[in-house]
């Protein structure tokens, strides 16, 4: 049975997400916004019947049983707690919180309510180029696992920023190239290779600090141009650029794995291949996935690349499949959607980006340090509790 679903934020996003999720089947059942205005005009905009400035409001509803949050994020980990502890499935868009601190907050919620879905929107990982280049990578197209030596990824597309100041023209509140586009690529290359970053070596820049609508008392600090290596655990080297400061909406990705026995490359949503023959004398890749499935978008499809669009339409496409053999309400069953990233997994990326901010601050490379547990909000007055008691023993 298909949940009623509620969804967090009324971005551009959003008017992709609704109709892909009607197309398959889901009930909208209300949409929240940060002012009731901007709430009223997505719901009548999209026909959803309820709209509402308060979070609450949505996770109390009882035809709400999945939540969608693709709001500023500030916000994700305090919606994501709270909808687990009510009883909600909740999909959460990248990156997942502003820190560490928050994203081992929603770890701790999803490992408390396993019986729930808890899981981050990394799209890429539905991709269907994506799904056979880590399949040929286990069956051995490459070599074996461990004789992969280096990943390459290229980024180009336009400015992510929006005509009026909000959130995306800030670092701080997760705007720029490297927590949005940055936390896919991080998150990829795990889901690729089945390896973790154990340092990293960044450089972070912000050229466009204004614009014609954007400008005086505000500036832009949300970078436009990332740059990073990270030597991984099983010994591969990992390069990436990403580079949205180009003029226009031009968007090209390419990721290039390499290993000891031959490469493969997914260049927009196509999947090629070479591998090292010393009978080839042809300099030529063997094409293995060609995109040519329509999507069949109700709605256009500008406001976000067309790879990560067709990843989200997967993504939704599994959690039907997810839902809809249970007849209990808001039941589920985990194999169509295993292969989405876990909080784990956010909590993960949120040390990688920690990380490349710091190197990209300091010039040398940094390791990645993941945390287990929750920084202490007053070391100095913990430490003066911890003397005070050592000496009244």
């Amino acid at each position: 049975m298909l949940p009623g679903i509620g969804v967090f934020g009324t971005g551009p996003v959003v008017k992709v997400l609704v109709p892909f999720l009607r197309e398959k089947g889901f009930k909208i059942e209300a949409v929240w916004s940060r002012t009731l205005q901007e709430a009223e005009l997505v719901s009548k905009e999209l026909n959803i019947p309820f709209y509402t400035n308060k979070i609450d409001d949505v996770l109390l509803r009882k035809d709400v049983d999945l939540i969608f949050i693709v709001c500023a994020p500030n916000l994700h980990a305090q919606i994501s707690v709270k909808a687990l502890g009510i009883g909600k499935h909740v999909v959460c868009d990248k990156p997942a919180g502003l820190s560490q601190s928050e994203a081992l907050k929603m770890v701790r919620a999803g490992q408390y309510y396993p019986t729930l879905i808890s899981i981050i929107s990394h799209s890429l990982r539905f991709l269907p180029a994506f799904y056979y280049m880590r399949k040929a990578i286990k069956e051995g197209y490459l070599g074996d696992t461990n004789e992969i030596t280096m990943v390459d990824i290229r980024v180009q597309m336009g400015s992510l920023l929006h005509e009026k100041y909000d959130w995306i023209c800030d670092d701080t509140m997760g705007g720029g190239t490297l927590s949005m586009v940055g936390s896919h690529v991080i998150d990829l290359v795990t889901f690729l290779t089945g390896q973790r970053a154990l340092k990293v070596h960044g450089l972070v820049r912000t050229f466009t600090k204004t614009t014609e609508q954007i400008s005086g008392i505000r500036h832009i600090s949300a970078p436009d141009f990332c740059s990073f290596q990270m030597e991984m655990n099983g010994g591969t080297v990992v390069t990436a650029t990403l580079n949205n400061h180009m003029a226009g909406c031009n968007f090209n990705q390419e990721v290039l794995v390499c290993g000891k026995n031959g490469h493969l490359v997914v260049r927009g949503g196509d999947l090629f291949g070479r591998r090292h023959r010393s009978t080839d004398n042809k300099n030529t890749e063997e094409v293995l996935y060609l995109d040519v499935e329509d999507l069949q978008c109700p709605t256009p499809v500008s406001v976000i690349p067309r790879p990560y669009v067709k990843g989200l339409c997967k993504m939704i496409s599994a959690l039907k499949e997810a839902f809809v053999p249970v007849k209990e309400k808001a039941g589920w069953i985990k194999e169509p959607v295993c292969l989405a990233a876990t909080f784990e997994d956010g909590l993960y990326v949120q040390a990688v980006l920690d990380a490349i901010r710091k190197s990209s601050h300091t010039r040398e490379w940094v390791k990645v340090n993941i945390m287990t547990e929750q920084p202490d909000p007053n070391p100095l007055l913990s430490a003066a509790v911890r003397r005070t008691t050592i000496s009244l023993s």
